[in-house]
């Protein structure tokens, strides 16, 4: 029989945002920084679980295996078992699944799952032309051949090519993330005007719940190597307005795109964690468990429309388990783009769509906005691409507990045409 998982604890950095050069932390530097204060205020020795599960996308050439390097500087033991996860923006979700499952099926009884990503570390990369010349020149023999190879060199050859940049881009279709948005807003009809307000009421949900206090205890201070702390996400403009958003040029279909910077998520750094354990982990250890992971789905589509991700996934995981919309009082649905999130609130109220598309009767209805991202989302706080799953899933076991909810789902788009849901009980 399927054991139950429990969701014991979990904390995350600050997220800072991406600006010039790389940043203070690399993927690992942020995973042992949320880790350490993590583990240490648990009951339980750190070499006391049973695998290390991370989510990581951006892996940098000085951290291969960034799971197993974390585990190793966070104290777990070298015999500790840890991988590295990768399904793009849903790696930090992937991470809690597949604990999720070895724990359910009895193969461990507590699992540390994250996610991290230092996008402000994406590489340069040689364009082929560079590359072949370097290969051409390390190849040559003898001091002509070298000097004649070396006389090839032309300046283009030495111009880097923005490694996040290609990243974003889909193989594909070879469209960029942002230009998908654009794909799902024409379709649904979303207006420039109504991804503004969408982004400047993520902005002002963010800041009240900084200064409510809202994230302490989940947002864990960071400090580096030259002695510099960080205690909170720093992408927030609380003074962003619907009207000061639309003075923002398009991005990614000039002139007339809805998409800008203003209404997309930012590129940013961060690392999160969260521990799962088994009833019998529970009772070892008197651990007092925040949720219970009820199900989760993923999905596939067109990657063109990959941010109707969260619709294709999250409606099996509702439809087996006989839940509707409506039933659940916490949604967390990563916003990669305002104009994303509005499509796929309309795409569920949508007749046509829900019929054809989802096999449904008709429209699944309407999410309440005051159930959906409740203290703001990726546009205000960013989107660390391999952390953002993880984080969404930690945040709504908190926002449940303090709201007094009962059933949440964290859902997601997933570069590359998927999506991925959890949902989520409390205890």
């Amino acid at each position: 029989m399927a054991r139950p998982v429990f969701i014991i604890d979990g904390s995350r950095t600050p997220f800072l945002k991406a600006r010039s050069g790389p940043g203070p932390f690399t993927p690992v530097d942020l995973a042992v920084q949320c880790g350490r204060p993590l583990l240490a205020r648990q009951p339980f020795a750190p070499t006391d679980f049973d695998q290390v599960i991370l989510g990581c996308v951006n892996v940098i050439a000085d951290e291969m295996n960034p799971a197993r390097v974390a585990a190793l500087r966070l104290g777990m033991g070298e015999d500790m078992v840890a991988f590295t996860v990768q399904i793009n923006c849903g790696s930090g979700m992937q991470s809690i699944d597949t604990a999720y499952r070895y724990i359910r099926e009895g193969h461990a009884d507590m699992v540390l799952a994250g996610g991290t990503e230092a996008l402000s570390h994406a590489p340069l990369v040689w364009p082929n032309s560079g590359v072949r010349w370097f290969a051409g020149l390390a190849t040559a023999k003898g001091v002509a051949a070298k000097l004649a190879a070396a006389f090839k060199l032309r300046p283009r050859y030495l111009k880097p090519i923005i490694g996040l940049e290609r990243g974003l881009t889909d193989p594909i279709t070879e469209l960029n993330m942002g230009q998908t948005a654009e794909v799902v807003g024409h379709l649904f009809g979303i207006t420039r005007a109504q991804s503004d307000a969408y982004a400047a009421e993520s902005h002002r949900r963010l800041a009240h719940a900084q200064a409510e206090g809202f994230l302490k205890g989940e947002v864990e201070t960071a400090f580096s190597r030259d002695g510099k702390f960080f205690d909170h996400d720093d992408g927030v403009r609380s003074d962003s307005t619907a009207e000061t958003l639309a003075k923002l040029r398009p991005v990614f279909e000039r002139p007339w795109g809805q998409v800008t910077a203003g209404n997309s998520s930012q590129i940013t750094d961060g690392a999160s964690w969260v521990i799962l354990a088994s009833d019998a982990a529970v009772a070892k250890h008197k651990l007092t468990p925040k949720a219970a992971i009820v199900d989760s789905n993923w999905a596939a589509l067109d990657p063109g429309i990959m941010g109707l991700g969260p619709v294709m996934s999250a409606t099996p995981l509702l439809t087996r388990n006989n839940l509707t919309l409506q039933d659940i009082e916490t949604w967390e649905l990563n916003e990669a783009f305002a104009t994303q999130v509005l499509g796929c609130l309309a795409a569920w109220n949508d007749d046509k769509f829900c019929r054809e598309i989802l096999g449904l009767d008709g429209a699944a209805g309407e999410i309440d906005r005051e159930r959906l991202n409740v203290d703001g989302g990726a546009i205000s706080l960013g989107h660390p691409v391999g952390t953002s799953g993880n984080r969404i899933v930690l945040h709504l076991v908190n926002a449940m507990k303090r709201l007094g909810t009962r059933r949440g789902i964290a859902t997601e788009c997933i570069g590359g045409g998927l999506g991925g849901a959890m949902l989520i009980e409390a205890v």
